[in-house]
């Protein structure tokens, strides 16, 4: 990892602009309707495929995808989604390669909001190997909306959200049922765009959801966090808690549950096994 924190990096001079996740989700509120956030590991189940399956996740109903970077030790992540992220780094996909992978998607959607999920070590070697503000200056440039850092904690990166924001971009954070009201104080005062709620303790693919807990934490959340939206994720797994979690969130991510349905799956099926899966949810949802 990097000597030099990412809130080291000055803040760009340029005014802020409104990201594609603030029009995402003021459009959803107008229409009365909850967001629906796919995950997919970039470069997984093969490396060609990325571009595509976000294609189809839009064409199943998805407002916002959440394109995971794969990393060695990714400590948030319970076994499936670190085995899809061994799987990606064995086909040679890093940073520089899931940039291009938003490029591609770039191509024919410049509308639905992407973020980049990952850990501090991948965005630090990017700026390493390619200068101070390398990675914010070419994901701005490659289209991407937003960035989740897992492990970067909210008091060391109010510079690093600036520049982002400058470049028309979201820093996300996570919180959790063990979060104190000093970190929810702290994420609210450098997010932008959404904060993700873990319904669960422990790693993604854990445990069974409680839709009680997590309706009774959300008012807790937004007394801090006020005008984000927030959405749930960890622990949803098909349509019935989707659409449970979708009735007190502002938006629903889906991670492992997507890992689980496309790992086994030969190439021409891991498009549409995924969209027939979303749409189920966005009906559910809608409903």
């Amino acid at each position: 990892m990097s000597q030099q924190p990412l809130s080291s990096v000055a803040p760009q001079a340029a005014p802020p602009a409104v990201s594609r996740i603030a029009t995402t989700f003021a459009r959803l509120r107008e229409q009365g309707r909850k967001a629906l956030i796919p995950y997919v590991t970039a470069g997984f189940p093969f490396a060609d495929i990325t571009p595509a399956l976000m294609h189809g996740m839009v064409e199943a109903g998805a407002d916002v995808i959440e394109l995971g970077v794969p990393f060695s030790d990714p400590m948030a992540d319970g076994p499936v989604i670190q085995k899809a992220g061994e799987k990606a780094l064995s086909l040679g996909i890093g940073m520089a390669q899931v940039l291009e992978q938003v490029r591609s998607f770039r191509q024919r959607n410049s509308t639905t909001p992407v973020v980049l999920m990952g850990y501090a070590n991948p965005v630090e070697r990017y700026d390493q190997r390619r200068g101070a503000g390398a990675f914010v200056r070419d994901a701005a440039e490659a289209g991407v909306d937003g960035v989740l850092i897992v492990d970067y904690p909210p008091e060391e990166c109010e510079a690093f959200a600036a520049d982002l924001r400058a470049h028309g971009m979201d820093l996300i954070f996570l919180l959790a049922p063990t979060s104190t009201e000093e970190r929810m104080q702290q994420v609210a005062r450098v997010a932008s765009g959404y904060v993700y709620y873990v319904s669960l303790k422990g790693v993604t693919g854990s445990g069974a959801l409680d839709t009680g807990a997590v309706e009774a934490a959300l008012p807790r959340i937004r007394q801090h966090v006020r005008e984000i939206p927030v959405g749930v994720g960890f622990g949803i797994r098909d349509a019935a808690t989707a659409q449970a979690i979708g009735r007190v969130a502002d938006a629903v991510v889906i991670g492992s549950r997507i890992i689980q349905l496309i790992e086994e799956q030969p190439h021409e099926k891991v498009v549409p096994v995924t969209v027939d899966f979303l749409r189920g949810v966005r009906k559910a949802l809608d409903a």
